[in-house]
């Protein structure tokens, strides 16, 4: 049988109905050894990777939240839309203050128009590195899968391991203004591969039934690196992305970023053996053949059981994005790595940004963030090191509600080129283009498919090319949008829109819960 663990807190009901599902996430504090390396780690309730939330579409969720790490904590619910209530969406100082020590806080949301596989991560400082899960919706009692029933499923939740302390690492290269060390390892359900040392009884397998399909819902909760994944001599069908049905597909690989979520079946009609998950090439700028030690291998075990063998919409923005240099005093050489978005450098508040917006308090954030770049040049052309300095600033793009808005992002050759996968709070979006080079406004929206777009929550902007999406700004309230790589959002490659309230009481954000955190 397939070897799989799926905790479940509350089930309050079973009916064909909406259900109120309850959770408590108690943020505590674990040691953990991988690696041959102890050391401590920030989780929910102890668990490594963290509990999986399952749930129906058009259910009420509301999960407790209770902080007894040293450290301020938040939980994103990556991919759910949150409508009109971005109180519970979850970006610390985006659109709420951080959960502070021995406090707790209760997200309350509701699960409407959407099923599928997303995930919940930390979303304050790195916290994610030990803190996420998968977040598995289900459809509604009596709705089948588009696609054939899976005889069993389970999840595939991809990560890093650092040995040393990732909090300790951050801040010691921000010191420095430098980037922190890359991880040690890449993980599956939150273990390495039996390649590493002390690794062989940490190695997660998945034991599966001749003949019988499986559905993989395969998760990408790493940091900093795109990855690859396959497993060896079995083909998948890929039949969702970011919790949206696509027409099935079967690929050998997929690739698929920070944030990013892929649903493939695979059947186990090889014979009686063991066989390799892996995700060890990160795609991180572009390279494909720099694995090295970063591999991280699991496996599909086969045995013998059984008697029997989108819309038109107008264009708004274009966005830049360049890492970049700045000075900095106190650090090493005098000067630091920043990003940006436009030549904007994103400067974190300190008082949740829909808190400020929804009780108007001045002078926490500028709603002038520009539509386009200030200067336009070859963005992928020759690696430009000079006049690398940018502006910073917490600066919003205001949306008014139902607006309609396409988004060019492009990458840039400063300092290098490199990949971004963006995510986009509070909506899904349809990836229209994508390209190699600079995106020309006369002749690529030509080429845009108009007709069946892939509809994403988290999208890869290739390397040194730029990717065009669209959406329709009906959720009011406000809106993170950043890279999915940690390291750049903490460089600054991040931003926010406003989105207004239309007319009416239900085309407006709602009140904020009285448990809000304070600031």
């Amino acid at each position: 049988m397939p070897l799989f663990h799926h905790f479940l807190f509350i089930f309050l009901s079973f009916s064909a109905s909406a259900a109120l599902k309850k959770y408590d996430f108690n943020i505590q504090v674990k040691n953990v050894s991988r690696l041959c390396n102890a050391k401590s780690i920030v989780t929910v309730n102890g668990m490594f990777p963290g509990p999986t939330v399952y749930i129906r579409e058009g259910d009420q969720v509301l999960v407790n939240v209770s902080n007894h790490a040293q450290y301020n904590i938040s939980i994103h619910w990556h991919g759910l839309k949150q409508f009109r209530n971005g109180w519970a969406d979850g970006p610390a100082y985006i659109t709420q203050c951080p959960i502070q020590t021995g406090r707790s806080y209760v997200y309350n949301f509701t699960v409407t128009g959407q099923r599928g596989t997303l995930w919940w991560h930390a979303h304050i400082l790195w916290l994610r590195a030990t803190v996420y899960g998968a977040l598995v919706i289900m459809p509604k009692e009596g709705t089948p899968f588009p696609f054939p029933q899976p005889y069993q499923e389970t999840n595939i939740i991809l990560g890093e391991w650092w040995n040393q302390d990732v909090e300790t690492i951050v801040n010691q290269a921000n010191k420095l203004g430098l980037p922190p060390q890359t991880s040690d390892a890449h993980t599956i359900n939150g273990k390495p591969g039996p390649l590493f040392q002390c690794s062989e009884k940490y190695t997660f397998a998945m034991e599966v039934q001749f003949g019988k399909t499986y559905l993989l819902r395969i998760i990408n909760s790493a940091l900093n690196d795109e990855l690859f994944f396959a497993i060896a001599g079995h083909p998948m069908t890929v039949v969702e992305i970011d919790a949206v049905y696509v027409k099935p597909f079967i690929t050998q690989a997929i690739l698929i970023a920070p944030g990013q979520t892929t649903n493939v079946l695979v059947k186990a009609d090889q014979s009686p053996n063991r066989y390799f998950h892996f995700h060890g090439c990160p795609a991180f700028h572009g390279c494909t053949t720099c694995c090295g030690q970063q591999d991280g291998h699991s496996y599909f075990t086969i045995q013998r059981h059984s008697k029997h063998s989108s819309p038109q919409l107008s264009p708004n923005y274009r966005f830049p994005m360049t890492p970049r240099i700045n000075p900095c005093p106190t650090c090493q050489n005098g000067t630091q790595v920043v990003a940006s978005l436009n030549n904007i450098t994103f400067v974190m508040p300190k008082v949740g940004l829909l808190q400020a917006h929804y009780f108007n308090i001045a002078g926490i954030f500028r709603t002038d963030f520009p539509d386009n770049p200030p200067a336009p040049f070859n963005y992928t052309g020759a690696p430009l090191t000079a006049n690398l300095g940018t502006t910073t600033g917490t600066r919003l793009s205001m949306l008014p509600f139902n607006t309609t808005v396409e988004l060019v992002l492009q990458d840039t050759n400063l300092l290098s080129v490199e990949s971004h996968p963006f995510h986009l709070h509070g909506f899904n979006f349809f990836v229209v283009g994508s390209g190699v080079g600079n995106f020309d406004p006369k002749k690529d929206p030509a080429k845009f498919n108009l007709v069946d777009p892939p509809e994403r929550n988290t999208v890869g902007v290739p390397t040194g090319g730029w990717t065009a999406i669209r959406f329709r700004a009906d959720n009011p309230g406000v809106w993170f949008m950043h890279c999915h790589l940690e390291l750049h959002t903490m460089w600054g490659l991040k931003m926010a829109f406003v989105v207004e309230n239309g007319k009416s009481a239900e085309e407006s954000v709602l009140p904020p819960p009285q448990d809000l955190p304070p600031c």
